[in-house]
């Protein structure tokens, strides 16, 4: 497994370090690490050559200073870590970079913001976002899950993004650990049930609470099928989760209370749409506070034998 960091020395990026020593270390798969420093780029309109050269060992001998202490961090953990700078657009030179060297997941810190905010989850991580298409965990800036295996929620909602998140645990589950307590979340909208109950409430006399429950255990049941499936072929114990309400909020709130970390499908959007992930993982985005990874594409399923 190939993992890349963008590091920069802030809070959030030493987290995203600690998350990754913490965790990845302890599956006994040592996947090798990039670890990335981004620097913006100096006018060199008019430089000489040997001003070109002061300039470009001025960037490595800086990068080199920002990116020691989480170089010396990971190898301490025992992983495999290649230290490396780029000059441009954060965000963009991110995403070209895991895209071209394959990352298998990138690992970023997040401060994150109001669902309302146009830097919902600072700009860099947002371009990242909208820029490609690999996975991405984001991390806040707080210590790493504890020790043990991971209380994982996995969201769903019928589409093949949320097909994607199950299929991308299954296929990484070193990182989670093997003994990972995996739950499959749907959350019913609450306005869609109560328009539907009123549509039957109308039409029957004897429309019954347990009649409303039927109904959103209906809705779950049937946004859960293709990632039960799943998870039964390959074995995973899991649980299942109904919840009600808005479906931001109801997953944000349970995965304060209950989780370690979220994983969440996204279709995404252009980096100029307001809500690059979508309206439910948008609201997820900025009101989860722990480990948060977002997949941005289906994956693959196993190929058969």
């Amino acid at each position: 497994m190939k993992i890349l960091i963008p590091y920069d020395g802030s809070p959030y990026a030493r987290a995203a370090v600690a998350f990754v020593a913490a965790r990845a270390a302890p599956t006994g798969q040592r996947p090798s690490v990039l670890l990335l420093n981004v620097q913006a780029p100096a006018a060199t309109s008019f430089l000489t050559l040997q001003g070109r050269t002061r300039l470009a060992n001025f960037y490595k001998d800086r990068a080199h200073r920002v990116l020691r202490p989480a170089l010396d961090a990971l190898r301490k953990a025992g992983l495999d870590v290649k230290p490396t700078y780029v000059v441009g657009t954060p965000g963009v030179r991110i995403a070209r970079l895991a895209a071209s060297k394959r990352v298998d997941l990138i690992v970023m810190g997040s401060h994150g913001r109001t669902a309302l905010a146009g830097m919902l989850m600072g700009s860099v991580a947002q371009t990242v976002l909208a820029f490609g298409t690999t996975p991405v965990l984001l991390v806040r800036d707080a210590p790493p899950p504890r020790p043990g295996p991971l209380r994982v929620g996995i969201a769903v909602d019928g589409s093949r993004y949320g097909e994607a998140a199950v299929r991308y645990v299954l296929q990484r589950r070193g990182l989670f650990g093997d003994d990972a307590r995996i739950t499959l979340l749907h959350a019913v909208p609450e306005f869609a049930l109560q328009v539907k109950t009123l549509l039957e409430n109308l039409a029957s006399t004897s429309f019954t609470h347990e009649k409303v429950r039927a109904l959103r255990q209906q809705a779950c049941d049937q946004a859960m099928r293709s990632a039960l499936r799943l998870l039964g072929a390959a074995g995973v114990d899991y649980a299942a989760e109904c919840l009600s309400g808005n479906p931001g909020d109801a997953l944000a709130e349970h995965a304060r209370k209950h989780l370690d970390l979220l994983v969440l499908g996204s279709r995404g959007q252009g980096a100029f749409k307001a809500a690059v992930l979508g309206s439910v993982a948008t609201r997820v985005a900025a009101r989860c506070r722990i480990p948060l990874l977002l997949i941005r594409r289906p994956q693959p399923a196993a190929p058969r034998r």
